[in-house]
């Protein structure tokens, strides 16, 4: 079983999404977040189960969708790091991921 790295953007990533819709919607705000940590904690015991990033040329991240959010990962022999949460409407920006990558370890 890999343990689950929330990395410090990511983190700030989710509550950013989750501050706006709780300025309309607090219950739903809070639903989205608790549904996102329960689909990321699956990446524990299956850590492939995600499908590989379509926009990237490169292989090594994977997401996960949890309406209306995607959480971008990318995982080792033991440790899955969670690295960016975005809209899902929103456009992907491919150095981002790649700098948040880098600082979260091998």
């Amino acid at each position: 079983m890999a343990e689950i790295v929330w990395t410090e953007p990511a983190l700030n990533d989710l509550d950013a999404i989750a501050d706006t819709i709780a300025l309309d919607n607090p219950d739903a705000a809070r639903r989205m977040v608790q549904r996102i940590f329960q689909h990321v904690a699956q990446l524990a015991d299956h850590p492939d189960s995600g499908p590989i990033v379509p926009e990237l040329s490169v292989r090594t991240y994977r997401q996960i969708v949890e309406p209306t959010c995607r959480v971008f990962y990318r995982h080792d022999d033991a440790r899955v790091f969670i690295l960016h949460v975005m809209r899902a409407e929103r456009l992907l920006q491919p150095r981002r991921l790649a700098a948040r990558s880098r600082k979260a370890g091998p």
